[in-house]
């Protein structure tokens, strides 16, 4: 099928969530992990392809040479329209990696503007006057502020991006939203016009989303959470874009076997793990611990579970005990330990005969994606805004996987991953 949208996502659980939100329209979505080796053939491709990379935390230039190899890939395969997909709390540093990939793609795409917008309303994510909020806290504000890798202390992304790039930095403000699509488009001339190559636009409701996908829909690049990019098939429709006919396919059958692995540290999945404890067996993983022992214990423990019994994995901590290990170990050496255990552990479940995986943390689901052998997901129903079920051929074996970035989903949304698995 000919491509129209090449997506880039700068982790795992975040290219999951934009294909959850582009699949919601009907229309099959291709995910794939990492950038494909062999070029793209028109009968095992889609109009929407998202390519997954693990990138946020990556080295600037890491992450710049890959998301520029992901554009090469999506260019050779006919995509016309490109998306720079990051995490709806903006998570990088002052150097990068948000900004700095986003302008190396306007230079190979050969565009001078382009926007940024994380709003995310439906899961509590606005931008307002350039400041973003998560719920009714400012991002600084929020628990993000202790995030163990991007701790956010600012709220205005208008100065969390201006180190990042070269080009000048400007607002859209809510007010140029609220007039409409070609007020806004206006306003994004204006600035263009005066040498403003990368604008934050401000976004408090899905009404806004719409009109900003609206007056950007011309643009090559765009950039920003998944929910900016929820009204795109919607409005390619209306302009006779997409070819039709085609439509998402059915549930495959999935075996049985069950287990949640969660290397995320944030406060909701912090809840989460709190909420499913209870009902569970659980293990939690010690990064100090798996420095000085490794992981055989917990293989070990594992093996002795049965695969259809509930089982939580998971080294979900609060922020002291992060700080603590992380100084101890370092910060990256830390997060490495945990991430290798993790996919260590998925392998053997998967041996196992667990087929049926819910995964909490962007870094985690990376790890354990290739760890699995996983290259290409296919997209099925939510779960919870943001996350949907998602499909892969292993060695033969159809194995479902929910990847849910940290701060999604709401308490019991281990529980009901599970059960809306059964229920599709």
């Amino acid at each position: 099928m000919r491509v129209l949208f090449g997506a880039i996502a700068d982790d795992f659980t975040g290219a999951t969530d934009l294909a959850g939100l582009l699949a919601r329209s009907g229309l099959p979505v291709s995910l794939r992990i990492g950038v494909p080796e062999e070029p793209a053939r028109a009968e095992e491709t889609t109009a929407f392809e998202v390519i997954a990379l693990k990138c946020r935390t990556a080295p600037v230039a890491d992450a710049v040479a890959q998301a520029r190899a992901a554009l090469s890939w999506l260019k050779a395969a006919g995509a016309e329209r490109f998306y720079w997909k990051y995490c709806s709390t903006f998570d990088s540093t002052p150097t990068g990696n948000i900004g700095p990939v986003a302008e190396a793609l306007m230079a190979d795409l050969g565009t001078g503007q382009t926007l940024y917008c994380p709003a995310f309303p439906e899961n509590g994510r606005s931008v307002f006057m350039g400041h973003l909020f998560v719920g009714e806290q400012l991002l600084s504000e929020s628990p993000m502020k202790d995030h163990p890798l991007t701790p956010m202390r600012d709220s205005s992304l208008l100065r969390l991006l201006q180190p990042q790039v070269k080009g000048a930095v400007g607002l859209a403000s809510r007010m140029d939203v609220a007039r409409g699509p070609e007020a806004l488009k206006a306003r994004l001339n204006d600035l263009y016009g005066r040498q403003i190559a990368h604008i934050i636009v401000d976004a408090v409701e899905d009404e806004d989303l719409l009109t900003i996908a609206t007056a950007s829909i011309d643009m090559p690049l765009i950039t920003g959470a998944s929910a900016l990019a929820a009204p795109l098939p919607r409005l390619y429709r209306e302009r006779g874009m997409l070819d039709g006919g085609e439509e998402a396919g059915a549930r495959p059958s999935v075996g049985t076997g069950e287990i949640v692995l969660s290397g995320s540290c944030s406060a909701m999945t912090r809840t989460q793990v709190a909420h499913y404890l209870p009902t569970a067996a659980c293990l939690r993983l010690d990064p100090l611990d798996l420095a000085e022992n490794g992981v055989a214990a917990a293989v070990d423990w594992l093996k002795s579970r049965t695969p259809d019994e509930p089982k939580l994995i998971y080294a979900s901590a609060e922020p002291e005990a992060v700080r603590q290990a992380q100084q101890k170990l370092g910060v990256e050496q830390a997060g490495l330990l945990v991430e290798d255990a993790l996919a260590e552990l998925a392998r053997v479940a998967l041996d196992l005969g667990i087929h049926r995986f819910v995964v909490a943390g962007g870094e985690t689901a990376g790890a354990i994606t290739r760890s699995l052998g996983v290259s290409r997901l296919t997209i099925g129903a939510e779960i919870a805004p943001g996350v949907p079920w998602t499909y892969a051929d292993i060695s033969g074996k159809t194995v479902a996987l929910a990847l849910k970035s940290g701060n999604f989903g709401g308490p019991a949304f281990f529980t009901e991953a599970l059960q809306r698995l059964e229920t599709q």
